[in-house]
């Protein structure tokens, strides 16, 4: 009996590690079931459309790419654009006090060269709630558009 009872729970043990070892994803560094938490991704398509509290006549577009590691609670980006010579990019805070969809800057972008790849210090518990609940909105401005040209709402 207890040789039986050995064997079942060393049988457990082995059925409980399988299972495991098959929830991993080479492809990916993180692994399901053990407690980790993929990055969260988030994008944005920029145009003159978007642009708020007024939108723009401007051709140009751009793109937003991100993820962000929750464990770490860093946000590593790629921005890219076409058709316009920004002189200030950031990620802006939607201020939800307001009714026009604005709100000042928050991150701003380390370059203005396309493409623009970077990453946050780590991001406040309050920023990363905010960011996960569609409050952040991806800008870029330029001499011709100085409130901002073209902008993309962050979106997972």
């Amino acid at each position: 009996m207890y040789k039986r009872n050995i064997f079942l729970s060393i049988a457990a043990l082995l059925a409980v590690g399988l299972t495991l070892t098959s929830c991993l994803d080479e492809e990916n560094p993180y692994t399901v079931g053990l407690g980790v938490t993929p990055p969260t991704s988030f994008t944005a398509t920029l145009n003159g459309a978007s642009e708020k509290p007024t939108s723009t006549t401007s051709t140009a577009t751009g793109a937003f790419v991100g993820k962000l590691n929750e464990t770490t609670r860093v946000l590593s980006y790629t921005v890219t654009y076409t058709g316009l010579t920004p002189t200030m990019g950031h990620l802006h805070r939607i201020d939800t006090t307001r009714t026009d969809g604005t709100g000042g800057i928050d991150i701003p972008f380390p370059s203005l060269t396309s493409p623009i790849i970077a990453s946050t210090t780590a991001l406040t518990p309050l920023q990363i709630y905010r960011m996960k609940n569609n409050q952040y909105y991806a800008n870029l401005h330029t001499t011709q558009y100085p409130a901002g040209e073209i902008r993309g709402d962050l979106r997972r």
